[in-house]
């Protein structure tokens, strides 16, 4: 007879949600720093290009550095498929919350998109996966309520219907494409979901820029410095979320 899976300990799920939240706040610096790249005049292509590209070597290099190993009868990350699916899910989610900026301001952007979980929670409860206790109703309420207070206030008017549109997008992509990362990761390292992530994202925003000729136009270093750091920020926070997801 084979034996339950052991619930994880207080102080496992204690570091997994630290973890989340590590991942969250490397995530929340993403848009400013766009911002600040794509207002030195580089083009959103080329800034995700290099950032991609800079995530995808030091996942790589962190994935060599520990000798990750690959599970015989597991399909590796790299092959084609998963690089498809790992780094286009991320690469559509990106380039529909980044696309937001050009119509609503950043932090309205980030709050809208942080609603995902919301998303999830109603997705998992239509599925019947987890159910709806009253403590998650009440939070899917007030995180529902917020998003209509915002778009609806008084103060919304300026608030463009694109950019809300985008950016809510965004976030139910996200909340679709996380069962996808955990199913991912049932037969593989947190390294290596990560890593193909990375370089699916790079191959796809590459040959974008590729194609509109905005790979190496790279206005000055403010802008490329602000793109290499949200590779940095981002190769971080892959790891720390799925890393916390295995466990939460």
């Amino acid at each position: 007879m084979s034996r339950a899976p052991e619930a994880p300990s207080s102080a496992h799920v204690l570091r997994a949600t630290l973890l989340v939240v590590l991942s969250a706040c490397c995530f929340g610096s993403i848009a400013p720093l766009t911002v600040i790249a794509t207002g030195h005049g580089m083009a959103l292509e080329s800034v995700q290009a290099w950032r991609y590209t800079t995530s995808a070597v030091l996942l790589v290099a962190v994935g060599w550095w520990r000798g990750a190993p690959l599970r015989r009868g597991v399909t590796p990350w790299f092959a084609p498929h998963i690089l498809l699916v790992a780094g286009g899910g991320q690469a559509t989610i990106a380039t529909l919350a980044l696309l937001s900026l050009q119509w609503i301001p950043t932090a309205t952007a980030s709050f809208l998109f942080y609603t995902f979980p919301a998303w999830v929670a109603v997705i998992t409860a239509i599925r019947g996966i987890e159910r709806l206790a009253r403590t998650r109703v009440t939070a899917l309420l007030l995180a529902l309520g917020g998003i209509g207070f915002m778009v609806g206030a008084p103060s919304a008017a300026s608030l463009n219907p694109l950019g809300v549109a985008a950016v809510l997008a965004a976030a139910l992509a996200y909340a679709l494409y996380i069962p996808i990362l955990g199913s991912l990761q049932r037969q593989r390292e947190a390294i290596d979901v990560s890593r193909a992530i990375a370089v699916g994202g790079a191959v796809l925003f590459v040959g974008w820029a590729v194609v509109t000729g905005t790979l190496f136009r790279i206005p000055d270093g403010v802008a490329f410095g602000a793109s290499a750091l949200q590779g940095v920020l981002s190769a971080v926070s892959f790891l720390a979320f799925l890393a916390g997801l295995r466990v939460l």
